[in-house]
């Protein structure tokens, strides 16, 4: 018999605990928080599992009301002590058994901090009037009676670009279809709702930036799921980056997180080469990691590799590329709304190029 999934408690009184909330004025990638009111630990809630440095970096920031100074001072042991909670369902506001819970993957992760003595007593009342002031997570959807599956794919299938994006502002659901249609075998039809997902997140974006915010997210969660293909999930979380680097900028850490499956260098390398066109500053990020794969193998990361790091803009790297300026293998790449079969060498002669101007 399955264990049931159980009420989350805080770790050090045991006390029942709320839903996490956000702060009012929200960024697109910070993690909704909590508030134990029994022992006053607050906690940081990570959807994906993916970002539990970064979550904990809040969590302790949102204990010490946001003062860094004292945030970056305190000692683990001796001022806090920290916690974490797995497997928690914000859907259900519960803690499952199992990842899989009604046909669902479940990730979350709460991370708690609990300040000691008058580190706690200096900021505790900050913090209770700061949460009082937060709000649920659940967002107001934007629905159109123009809105249908139909509709969306018959935009998609006809480049009707303008009327999808006018949908999409209208109508949240635009994309989650987009997201849905990623898993076809059509590679091209693939690339080319990448794109649109991209085009739509940047005008989306402006208005409702906590709609993308759930959309990479859902992405993330896709492509993290044990046995299964990404299906597009960071290319196109690559590209939406790239549509919009100063919005989605922050989500370049969790996306890069995922070097660390072999058999998703193809994706990240792609992705990271689609935003180092239009930030190049993020993708010095991946800068080592693509050097590395320079010699790899596998023809596709070599060429994807060559692409990204000729947008980047260190020219040290002009060396390692002549080495492979001569390599004839071809691969396909998609760039300019287009799949195009290039040569490894044609990509390293295009990067060495731009880096000697």
């Amino acid at each position: 018999m399955k264990a049931a999934p159980e009420e989350p408690r805080c770790p050090f009184c045991y006390y029942k605990i709320e839903q996490p909330k956000e702060l009012y004025s929200r960024k697109v990638v910070e993690f909704p928080l909590g508030l134990c009111k029994q022992c006053g630990a607050v906690y940081a809630y990570d959807t994906t599992g993916h970002n539990m440095g970064s979550a904990f970096v809040e969590a302790l920031l949102f204990a010490c009301n946001e003062d860094d100074y004292l945030a970056f001072s305190l000692s683990h042991g001796d001022d806090y002590t920290d916690a974490l909670v797995g497997n928690y369902d914000i859907m259900t506001h519960t803690v499952v058994p199992e990842k899989i819970y009604n046909d669902r993957f479940v990730r979350g992760v709460l991370i708690f901090i609990k300040l000691f003595g008058q580190f706690q007593e200096a900021t505790e009342g900050k913090v209770k009037e700061k949460f009082k002031a937060m709000q649920p997570i659940v967002k107001t959807r934007l629905r159109s009676e123009k809105y249908s599956k139909e509709t969306v794919r018959q935009h998609v299938l006809e480049n009707n670009l303008e009327n999808l994006l006018s949908l999409a502002e209208e109508d949240s659901r635009v994309i989650n279809e987009l997201q849905r249609m990623l898993y076809t075998p059509d590679e091209h039809l693939r690339w080319k709702i990448i794109d649109l997902l991209s085009e739509v997140s940047s005008r989306v974006g402006e208005k409702r930036p906590d709609i993308v915010s759930k959309l990479i997210n859902n992405l993330l969660q896709s492509a993290a799921a044990p046995g299964a293909s990404a299906w597009g999930s960071l290319e196109a979380i690559g590209a939406i980056i790239s549509s919009n680097p100063a919005l989605f900028g922050e989500f370049t850490k969790p996306l890069l997180s995922f070097i660390s499956q072999k058999e998703l260098w193809r994706e990240v390398t792609w992705a990271v080469g689609r935003i180092s066109t239009s930030a190049p500053g993020l993708a010095k990020l991946a800068f080592r990691g693509l050097i590395s794969v320079l010699d790899n193998p596998d023809p596709v990361l070599r060429g994807y590799a060559s692409w990204a790091l000729g947008n980047i803009g260190f020219n040290d790297v002009i060396g390692q590329l002549k080495t492979i300026e001569t390599d004839e293998n071809k691969l396909t790449l998609w760039r300019d709304g287009s799949l195009q079969e290039v040569t490894v060498g044609q990509l390293a002669r295009e990067a060495i190029q731009k880096l000697s101007r």
